[in-house]
């Protein structure tokens, strides 16, 4: 990420937004909101004073999912690119109270601007790629989980963030009731994944795998802990994923139980996770320190939003859909729109990385080329039928169809290089003025009576 930002050919636009997205494959004008920092990215010089003089130094830090504290003037993470800081307006006593001004005080450049508001830029670029990857299950929906209650039942992720040297805990385990390290750690795998229940039925395809990763990392900050994880199957689909779950079990000593837990409760400081053995057909109690949960991934919560602003569908999931999960994964319905990584479908990193390059590829296709190729099979407008209701201009949801005057009247016009021949427009058309080129009734009906012999 570094090295992107000192490529003369990259430029980074952090804490921005987009707002619209127009135009189509090798003209997209992309509308851009840069939020307002509080600070003036060209003066600051990533000193960190201000963040080490200002006076709020307890709110929840969103990294670290809560685990620790942040100052009003931050930086989302230690290697955040660029490394200069921006102001919480919801939490600055400037802008809350209009009093401090410590950060102002403490900057040697003059790098706070308190008046700064967001801009709205618009850019022209020839191809798009969304990569906005994932969010995570919420496990409150398991209330036999302790929804949320127990301060020692976490996520996948809280243990992720205590394990990294840089986060909250300094690459220690702790429970967070009281800081004491674990000794009996239970993971519980598909915590929202492959439950028709919550309306997730799908695998999150990388929970089996940090699971097992998880356990082995425990087991080498602590020698003296104990992993137990409940699992429902064992999906370590990948190179060499099978033996490092094997390795998991037989060096490091995990413990795997087949089976769902029921519920967790708390007793005294421990927590009691209730389950079964379905190979074995006993119940299974275990008085646990930490309980971790693999949650599922979902899709972003401003997901559908921006593929509606891009033009692209999705799924009852809230997935990006690609043209063809097989033969163009990586490409979407609208052309010059590329899909990597788990905003598409759940996805590990090696998946990722790969679909990563293709789209890379498609994009220097696309704009190597000083033609595209459309389909053939496109919507076009018999400007003699047409009568200027306009309903097809409605209907599209690729924002194909533009209008323009034609002696005097609203026509229809179709941007070929935005159609994509969904039939739409012709199907909504009462004076049948749109069309789909190799669709028409006559063509249809050639083709039935060809398949019935009567040529």
């Amino acid at each position: 990420m570094t090295e992107s930002s000192h490529d003369l050919n990259i430029t980074l636009l952090t804490y921005t937004e987009i707002e619209s997205v127009k135009g189509s494959i090798g003209n997209f004008e992309v509308t851009i909101r840069k939020k307002a920092r509080s600070v003036n990215m060209s003066k600051c010089t990533g000193c960190g004073e201000c963040r080490e003089k200002c006076p709020q130094k307890k709110i929840p830090n969103e990294f670290d999912l809560g685990l620790g504290k942040r100052t009003a003037i931050y930086i989302p993470f230690t290697q955040a690119v660029p490394n200069v800081p921006v102001i919480d307006r919801e939490n600055c006593i400037y802008f809350t109270k209009g009093k401090c001004q410590v950060c102002s005080k403490a900057c040697p450049t003059g790098a706070i601007d308190y008046e700064q508001k967001d801009e709205l830029i618009t850019e022209k670029f020839g191809a798009i790629v969304v990569a906005t990857g994932f969010s995570m299950f919420d496990s409150k929906a398991y209330g036999e989980y302790g929804g949320g209650r127990f301060k020692n039942v976490i996520s996948s992720l809280h243990l992720e963030r205590m394990l990294d040297s840089s986060g909250p805990s300094a690459g220690k385990v702790v429970r967070p009731s009281d800081g004491k390290e674990p000794h009996d750690v239970v993971f519980l795998q598909c915590v929202g994944s492959r439950d028709e229940s919550k309306g997730l039925p799908y695998c999150s395809r990388i929970c089996c795998m940090y699971t097992a990763k998880h356990a082995l990392l425990l087991k080498d900050h602590n020698p003296e802990s104990q992993s137990y994880v409940f699992y429902i199957d064992i999906r370590a689909g990948g190179k060499n994923y099978e033996e490092f779950v094997k390795r998991t079990q037989k060096e490091y000593g995990a413990i795997y139980i087949r089976g769902r837990v029921s519920r967790i409760y708390e007793k005294g400081d421990k927590m009691v996770v209730c389950g079964a053995d379905t190979l074995t057909g006993t119940s299974v109690k275990i008085e646990a320190d930490l309980v971790v949960l693999a949650t599922a991934m979902i899709p972003n919560p401003d997901a559908a939003e921006l593929a509606q602003k891009l033009h692209i569908p999705y799924d009852k999931y809230g997935f990006y859909t690609e043209v063809h999960p097989k033969l163009q994964p990586v490409e979407s319905v609208t052309k010059g729109i590329f899909l990597t990584g788990p905003c598409s479908f759940p996805k590990d990193i090696p998946d990722s990385v790969a679909m990563s390059g293709a789209a890379s590829v498609g994009v220097c296709a696309v704009l190597s080329k000083d033609e595209l190729i459309v389909e053939p099979k496109i919507a076009w407008v018999d400007d003699e039928r047409c009568t200027g209701c306009l309903n097809c201009v409605k209907v599209c949801p690729f924002d194909a169809i533009e209008t323009r005057e034609v002696d005097g009247v609203q026509h229809a016009r179709v941007i070929e290089s935005l159609c994509q021949g969904c039939g739409n427009c012709a199907s909504t058309c009462r004076v049948k003025a749109v069309t789909v080129r190799g669709f028409t009734d006559e063509q249809v009906y050639a083709q039935i009576e060809a398949s019935m012999g009567k040529v």
